[in-house]
Parts: C-alpha cells; sequence; structure tokens
C-alpha cells in the first residue's frame, strides 16, 4: 500500500455531534478507537474509510493517531512525529463474572467443584484441572459441560489419595453464554425498529469495524436517536445495560441480548441511556418495545447495531442473518454496503 503523505481524518464523538442531523445520519457506524475527537470533517471521513477498504479483510488493522494543538484528532498509516499507534480490535465483551461462578468446597476427603449460573440463558463452562497433587485418577482433568439458565451443577470430584492430606491443583475456568448444540434455525428478520426508511451505514465484513469473530456480520443503520427499537424475534431478554452516558466504560454503549428458541441470540447494541423498558428474564415477542436508539459506546454517530451470534463452543460468533425486506445502503462508506 503506497505510503500517505499527511494524516487522513478527523470526526466526531457523541460528545461533539454536528448541529445538522443529517450529517450525523451519515457518520451511523460502530467506532473502534478509544479517543476523543472534535468536529466532523465529511471529505475526510470518506478518505478514512477509503483508507481502511484499502488495508483489505484483516482482522486488526494498525493506524496511527495524532492531536494538534487545536485538540483535533488526525489518523494515517504511517508514523508521524508526535503520534501513537494503537490497532483496531473486536472489542464487544460482557462481563457475566458476578452471574457465572466455579464453586469450590473442600472437605476432608478432597474437592467438589460445582458451577452457578445467575443468567437467563444456559451457558458453556470447561474447568481444566492440572498439576494435580494427592489426587486418584491422574495428574489432570478436563470437564466440559451446558448448565441451565439459574441453575447451579455438580462438575467434579477430586478424592485424596493419602486422606488427611492436602490435595493441590492448579485451575482454569472458561465459559460462554448459549448451547453450542443447539441446531440453528432458519430465519428472515423482520427489521427491529418504528419509522424510518433508515439505510446501512456499515454493513457484514464492513472494514471500518465489523471484524473479528463476534461483529463480523452485524450490520450498522443510520437513525436518529431516539428511534423506537422492537424485538426482531421472539425469545428471552438474558443481558441488558441501561445507565451508560457518552462513549462510556463499555463499547457495545446500553444494549439489549435476546435469547431465541433456536439458541441464536439477537443484540441489539449503542442504545440511548435510560431507554432500555425490558429486564432480564422477560419474555418478549416480535414487535415488543426493547428501548430507543441511541450513540453510546464505541459510535461514531447515532445508528443501530444488531447482530445475530451463537455460541460455537466456548466462544460467541456472529453469524450471517437476512432482514426480510431490503435495507438501502449509503454509499461507500465501508467495504461491507450492499
Amino acid at each position: 500500500m503506497p505510503a500517505i503523505k499527511a494524516p487522513l481524518v478527523s470526526w466526531h464523538t457523541p460528545e461533539t455531534l454536528s448541529p445538522h442531523p443529517r450529517q450525523n445520519l451519515l457518520l451511523g457506524f460502530d467506532r473502534p478507537s478509544t479517543v476523543k475527537k472534535p468536529l466532523l470533517m465529511p471529505a475526510r471521513t470518506l478518505l478514512f474509510c477509503a483508507l481502511l477498504t484499502a488495508c483489505g479483510p484483516v482482522l486488526g488493522i494498525t493506524l496511527y493517531k495524532s492531536t494538534d494543538a487545536y485538540g483535533v484528532v488526525s489518523y494515517s498509516d504511517r508514523p508521524i512525529p508526535g503520534s501513537r499507534a494503537f490497532v483496531f480490535g473486536d472489542r464487544m465483551v460482557e462481563q457475566l463474572d458476578t452471574q457465572v461462578q466455579l464453586q469450590v468446597n473442600r472437605f476432608a476427603g478432597g474437592v467438589r467443584f460445582s458451577a452457578r449460573n445467575d443468567t437467563y440463558a444456559p451457558v458453556e463452562v470447561e474447568l481444566r484441572l492440572q498439576r494435580m497433587g494427592n489426587v486418584q485418577g491422574g495428574a489432570s482433568r478436563l470437564v466440559r459441560g451446558v448448565i441451565p439458565a439459574r441453575t447451579t451443577m455438580p462438575l467434579t470430584l477430586l478424592s485424596a489419595r493419602q486422606p488427611g492430606r492436602p490435595v493441590s491443583y492448579k485451575e482454569k475456568f472458561s465459559y460462554a453464554l448459549g448451547n453450542p448444540g443447539q441446531r440453528q434455525l432458519a430465519f428472515r428478520y423482520p427489521l427491529p425498529w418504528r419509522g424510518g426508511p433508515f439505510r446501512l451505514s456499515q454493513g457484514p465484513n464492513g472494514r471500518y469495524s465489523h471484524f473479528g469473530p463476534k461483529g463480523r456480520y452485524a450490520m450498522d443503520i443510520a437513525m436518529p436517536e431516539g428511534t423506537p427499537i422492537i424485538a426482531a424475534r421472539a425469545g428471552v431478554v438474558i443481558k441488558t445495560e441501561n445507565s451508560q452516558s457518552g462513549r462510556g466504560s463499555h463499547p457495545s454503549g446500553n444494549f439489549v441480548r435476546v435469547l431465541h428458541e433456536d439458541g441464536t441470540m439477537g443484540v441489539y447494541l449503542h442504545l440511548m441511556r435510560g431507554s432500555v423498558v425490558v429486564r432480564e428474564g422477560q419474555r418478549v415477542v416480535y414487535g415488543t418495545p426493547l428501548a430507543k436508539s441511541g450513540n453510546t459506546g464505541n459510535s461514531s454517530g447515532p445508528h443501530l447495531h444488531f447482530v445475530v451470534q451463537r455460541n460455537v463452543g466456548l466462544a460467541l460468533e456472529s453469524i450471517p442473518y437476512q432482514f426480510n425486506q431490503p435495507v438501502g445502503g449509503l454509499p461507500n462508506f465501508t467495504a461491507g454496503n450492499p
């Protein structure tokens, strides 16, 4: 790729939205970086997207960030004085440490392990035990299983080879939402919003931010903040976030995750703070109001990020899906536009 002679682009954050709603709609897609950026410059934004397109379909893209004396943040594909390198990555992370836990119960004859799942979805867990000492049955052990929603389940028992002496081991506990054994069913999704028509600002495999396994097949739909967001498919609400303002601490911003009957999950991201009207454990059907669209988290402008995921084996990955009617695309903003 030829060297670029000057920084390419500056664009705004949710805290400094353009006063022109049309401009804001044109920037409705996920923003992977972690810096504050001032005023929108549409021509440079197009150049920035062109740079990402030229970089090819990779899982991480290294660019260089610099800030001038006026606080304007610019990007280039080559280092310039005062710039710092950063890497785009798959940043969609949900913390479940307080809801999925490994329980360890020591007793005179050994140790019992169980897993507690306080979520409203099945959770796949894996327990690896290594460097075991004074244990019957070998030096290591691997246990994997699916814990139903709101359930505690025993995993394994370590029995002491010599009773009265302590049992030793090194543990690693991993988990992921969902049951990888469920079979995905064909489904065409109704549009998950009221109003419009709205347009796609980044489609599947969009190189601006839709790379990596969790978001590869996501779609970003540019729409004004406050647009009603509805359930596109029946299921159970299993995770929500409703208190984040602006960029906040969570890349997804405010969101709703819905588990469908076939084990897939629909996730609605970057929602307006305080607008989520469903609770975890609530059953929804198509058309149930979920929230209002917003501009929170890693977002370049007001839009809805909608993705369908499934557990593929201790990991959530996005899967291809289709809406049941056409959604037009904003031209040339990302490589993933239709």
